[in-house]
């Protein structure tokens, strides 16, 4: 099995030099590649001067983590791609408990590892934790993590899963499959375009998992921090797309009104919370959902849907107002 580890980047040389080193120091066997987003800083000649066997691939502009990754990805043969991000820092022996499901499992396509927090090297972290899931309404949240409670890890994940969804800040998927769902989708320029990915995955028939036993650890926020309104936007307003692509005919209609009042009581949260920049970049996020809402129904037409998508009616409902912040007791398996 041929693995590319892929790093996307972009004015990130500061992060190439403290990562790069556990990546090239745990990643024997694989081809590790920096797939630059037109930088303006000194990232390619840094990696060129100091990392002469990593391959480079130069996009031509900043399209973003889609269309960087759709630009770069074409470049690059191998048989899976690791799409990591370029402030994760790798553990020894990442790359073997991947290597094996894939080979014990080749009904899977996408795998992400366990997503620990870099700063906490014990807590979970914010980006995809322990593999990600939806609820009824499209809103996304994680084993180790809803909404902005973060899990210890007690080794409570560290089994092997199939979980909705994988995040892009580490994941593992095969080329063949990458390239037969064309990419990621360019419109949402950055963030939940693995959700959509993976929910496309999941329509096509592929298995998305999630393997405890290989762990990586991650700064997050390096590009827009959680609480950055521009990542408000973008999050909020590629939801929106997710579902109006991915969802079954009939449930499209009612769950996106009811999506959108739900989005209207978080902005009048972040009212309350002072917080006017982030309530202002969910109206901006509905306004260019109704913008594109044409474009973005006309998508679900190579789409086939699994009526069966979340795990849990409403993660906010369940968040808010019952209080339950831990994913083993919202899911019992």
């Amino acid at each position: 099995m041929k693995i590319a580890v892929v790093i996307l980047n972009w004015n990130g040389e500061t992060l190439l030099e403290r990562f790069l080193p556990s990546v090239t120091k745990y990643s024997k066997g694989a081809e590790v590649f920096v797939v630059d987003n037109a930088s303006t800083d000194g990232s390619v000649s840094f990696v060129k001067q100091n990392y002469p066997n990593i391959g480079i691939v130069q996009n031509s502009l900043n399209g973003g983590f889609a269309k960087g990754y759709n630009d770069g990805l074409k470049h690059i043969d191998a048989d899976v791609f690791c799409l990591l991000n370029s402030d994760v820092e790798v553990a020894p022996n990442w790359l073997e408990p991947i290597k094996e499901t894939f080979e014990t499992l080749p009904h899977v396509s996408i795998i992400q590892p366990k997503i620990l927090d870099l700063n906490q090297k014990d807590h979970f972290e914010y980006a995809g934790a322990a593999g990600g899931y939806l609820d009824m309404f499209g809103y996304p949240f994680c084993r180790g993590r809803i909404f902005q409670t973060i899990e210890k890890d007690e080794g409570q994940y560290d089994d092997v899963k199939e979980v909705f969804w994988a995040t892009g800040a580490c994941m593992f998927i095969k080329s063949d499959v990458f390239r037969s769902l064309e990419g990621f989708d360019e419109d949402y320029f950055a963030h939940q375009e693995e959700i959509d990915l993976c929910w496309r995955a999941k329509n096509a028939g592929y298995k998305v998992y999630y393997v405890g036993q290989s762990k990586v650890y991650h700064l997050g926020g390096s590009t827009l921090s959680n609480m950055n309104p521009k990542k408000t936007f973008l999050n909020f307003r590629n939801s929106l797309y997710s579902i109006t692509k991915n969802l079954p005919g009939k449930k499209a209609f009612p769950i996106i009104f009811v999506r959108l009042i739900l989005d209207a009581i978080a902005a009048i949260r972040f009212v309350f919370q002072l917080k006017f920049d982030h309530c202002f970049s969910i109206f901006r996020a509905h306004f260019s959902f109704y913008v594109n809402f044409i474009k973005m129904y006309r998508k679900r037409e190579k789409a086939n849907f699994l009526l069966k998508y979340y795990i849990t009616t409403s993660i906010v409902w369940s968040y808010f107002v019952h209080q339950i912040k831990n994913f083993n007791i919202l899911v019992k398996d």
